[in-house]
């Protein structure tokens, strides 16, 4: 028996009743598990967590529903087995803290990526370093490092490692990653520095510095690691991203939809976005070295595959620890997240 096509009313009435429930449906399942959160952070005046500052300064977070309370961790240091009794519930930090803090234990998971680089760099004192010629030069001196333990103090002993110099032939000196680590290399308390912009390019600016070593940009970064390097991450505990999917997903939207923004966005917008304070006084010098780490800025948020086995290497290259522990790098990201923001927002 022949059926009958719906009249035209009623068929465009059974298809939004369609639309309708499958709508409520999706949102039901999106409904945020957690929507207040405590997000630490090492260091956001730097470059290196220009993306979350933009995600902050943009309200994307409030968009997705969320409540972020940042904690800055001004010296620098963002690694979760060093915050005993933290009540941070995410970090914003290096993505190399996800394979120390295994070695040591703990489980954490990236789930979306700032940096594609480390956008350190390492430079000599032209005060106390006149004449420098090798890395070997270092031994027996101080180098200032944004904390011990921070990114910076990684690709610091890397760099030196390559060169045949080990952890205990200097002594590392933490100096912050702001004014304090300026006045550190200009008052002669350090003879190196190693560290991210602005500082660096202030001190390049003035010709304070030497830079011998340089992970600001993708082929520096892959001449002293030898492979995708990733950078600046926001990561959490495995349980809280297996226990709060929906609100990972949350954050995870407002970060890449802060990585599209940054894709095209001109001086102008940046001074606007930005707190006056992260320029530390100089506008002129915070732009131009945006303008270089540009290209070191992740444009989607996906963390390259190849990237965790790079940074295991760099860290196996001078922590015993690290390079002694069998770490299941799998565990230490996920980009399916990230996937459903490139989605949503054609980043």
């Amino acid at each position: 028996m022949p059926t009958h096509p719906l009249p035209r009313r009623a068929f465009v009435a059974a298809a939004l009743l369609a639309a309708g429930f499958h709508a409520t449906s999706t949102r039901a399942q999106a409904k945020l598990e957690k929507s207040r959160l405590t997000l630490a952070v090492d260091g956001e005046a730097a470059l290196y967590h220009l993306p979350l500052t933009i995600a902050d300064q943009l309200g994307y977070f409030k968009a997705e529903g969320l409540e972020v309370e940042i904690s800055d961790l001004v010296g620098g240091m963002c690694s979760p087995q060093v915050m005993p009794g933290s009540t941070a519930d995410v970090f914003a930090g290096a993505f190399e803290n996800t394979i120390t803090s295994q070695a040591k234990g703990q489980m954490f998971q990236s789930f979306v990526l700032q940096g594609r680089a480390p956008q350190i760099a390492l430079g000599i004192s032209t005060h106390n370093m006149p004449g420098y010629r090798t890395l070997a030069d270092l031994r027996g001196k101080k180098i200032g490092v944004a904390a011990l333990g921070a990114p910076s103090h990684m690709v610091a002993n890397v760099v030196l490692a390559r060169a045949g110099v080990g952890p205990g032939e200097v002594q590392f000196v933490g100096i912050g990653s702001a004014g304090g680590a300026l006045w550190a290399l200009r008052s002669g308390q350090v003879d190196a520095i190693c560290n991210t912009d602005p500082v660096m390019g202030m001190l390049e600016q003035k010709s304070d510095i030497k830079i011998v070593s340089d992970t600001r940009t993708l082929k520096g970064a892959l001449d002293v690691f030898g492979g995708a390097m990733p950078a600046a991450c926001v990561y959490a505990p495995l349980e809280f991203v297996r226990r709060y999917p929906n609100t990972v997903q949350a954050l995870t939207n407002a970060m890449v939809h802060a990585l599209k923004w940054l894709q095209t966005a001109g001086p102008s917008d940046i001074v606007k976005r930005v707190p006056e304070s992260y320029f530390l006084g100089d506008r002129a010098v915070y732009l131009a070295a945006f303008n270089k780490a540009r290209e070191a800025i992740s444009p989607d948020g996906l963390l390259p595959e190849d990237g965790p086995q790079t940074a295991w290497k760099a860290l196996g290259s001078f922590d015993p620890l690290v390079k002694a522990a069998r770490i299941d790098l799998e565990k230490t990201y996920t980009n399916d997240f990230v996937r459903r923001a490139k989605e949503r927002f054609r980043a």
